[in-house]
């Protein structure tokens, strides 16, 4: 295939469909001159460099990716809002491993600020409206969900819950299940406690004891 019709757009849907196929770290500009059968240089014109190659391919994957989450979120709350939401993500990255894998290739600040990358982060924030949670704890919320499912994701790709039991999918509905308690029973803030020296009173109350504690010693 010769130059013409060669674009920014072509190029970067070309390299996306290329991470697919033979992973996000083997995208670079050679390999992709060899997939339009041109030289390297050939591509300068529309693509600065294999970074910036890369970039495009995180772009749009991010922009992708939201307009499944957005979709799979529409209409829903609660566990139902938090499972599709989930399994958007998850059935993406089984649709497109290098794109998924470019999702999380490093922006720049305006960048990043520019991509979908902020929308992801409403859509987390608007899922987890239906779970009550204030600040800072909806964003301490917001890093567990994306810590879990990338999380999840990224071994399950990698292959390894493929030889033991239970099931793969048996375990990401637990884990969804898990993750529903966990929203809807959120630990309050713990109470800051000072810390104290060596030469520091001994507290003059005792805490009631717990179903842990041990038993009080009789006289």
């Amino acid at each position: 295939m010769g130059r013409v019709g060669l674009s920014t757009r072509r190029l970067v849907r070309a390299g996306a469909e290329l991470a697919d196929e033979e992973g996000f770290a083997q995208v670079t500009l050679s390999a992709l001159a060899r997939r339009f059968g041109v030289k390297p240089a050939s591509l300068y014109a529309h693509v600065r460099s294999s970074d910036d190659l890369r970039t495009g391919i995180a772009l749009l994957a991010l922009d992708e990716l939201a307009d499944r989450a957005a979709d799979a979120l529409a209409g829903r709350a609660g566990k139902d809002a938090l499972s599709a939401f989930a399994e958007a993500y998850r059935s993406y990255a089984r649709e497109h491993p290098g794109r998924y894998a470019a999702t999380r290739h490093p922006l720049d600040h305006e960048t990043a600020l520019a991509s979908a990358g902020p929308r992801h982060a409403r859509m987390s924030r608007a899922l987890l409206r239906g779970y009550a949670l204030d600040e800072p704890d909806a964003t301490h919320a917001v890093r567990l969900l994306g810590s879990v499912f990338h999380g999840f994701v990224d071994l399950e790709l990698s292959g390894n819950f493929a030889h033991s039991a239970p099931p793969a999918e048996e375990s990401w509905h637990r884990t969804l299940d898990a993750l529903d308690h966990l929203l809807r029973t959120w630990p309050p803030t713990p109470a800051t406690v000072p810390a104290t020296g060596p030469n520091d009173p001994a507290p003059t109350t005792t805490p009631a004891p717990g179903p842990d504690s041990p038993a009080p010693a009789t006289t």
